[in-house]
C-alpha cells in the first residue's frame, strides 16, 4: 500500500472527535480514494498513532480482536452504543456495539476543508505516480 494513502487515512481519522464514529467506507469516501478494507489495513498495520476505534463496520462492531480495549475507549468518550455491553465487560458475554446512527461524525464546515486538504494531496500524489514517464514516450 502507497505510504501517500497510509498517510492521508491517518490524518483524516486524526480529525475524528471524541465520541463520535464512522465506518471504514465513510473514510475512503470522504478521501475519494481506497475502499473499507484499505482504510481497515491502514489502520491494523499503522493506526495505533491515531484513535483507530473511531472507524468501525458499518454495523457499528468494534475492530476484531479489540472489542475490549474499544468498549472501555467508548464508554470513557461516551459514545452512544447499543446492546449489553455492561454484561459483556461483567463476564465477557453479551452483544453490543457502537449506535452509528447516533454517533456518526458529521464533519463541520472547517472539517471539510482539511478534508479537502487531504484528498487533493492524495490525489495529486496518485496522479504524480500513475503519470507516464516523459523520458519513456516516443
Amino acid at each position: 500500500m502507497r505510504i501517500e494513502y497510509v498517510e492521508a487515512v491517518l490524518e483524516l481519522v486524526a480529525l475524528i472527535p471524541a465520541g463520535t464514529a464512522v465506518a471504514y467506507g465513510d473514510v475512503a469516501e470522504l478521501l475519494g480514494s481506497g475502499g473499507p478494507r484499505q482504510v481497515g489495513s491502514v489502520l491494523s498495520h499503522r493506526g495505533g498513532s491515531v484513535p483507530w476505534w473511531r472507524v468501525l463496520k458499518a454495523s457499528g462492531g468494534a475492530p476484531p480482536g479489540h472489542e475490549r480495549e474499544a468498549l472501555a475507549l467508548y464508554i470513557l468518550e461516551g459514545t452512544p452504543l447499543l446492546g449489553s455491553y455492561e454484561e459483556y465487560l461483567r463476564t465477557g458475554k453479551g452483544r453490543w456495539r457502537v449506535d452509528l446512527m447516533s454517533a456518526r461524525w458529521a464533519p463541520t464546515d472547517e472539517n471539510f476543508g482539511r478534508i479537502d486538504v487531504i484528498a487533493e494531496r492524495l490525489e495529486r500524489s496518485l496522479h504524480k505516480m500513475s503519470a507516464p514517464d516523459d523520458e519513456m514516450t516516443v
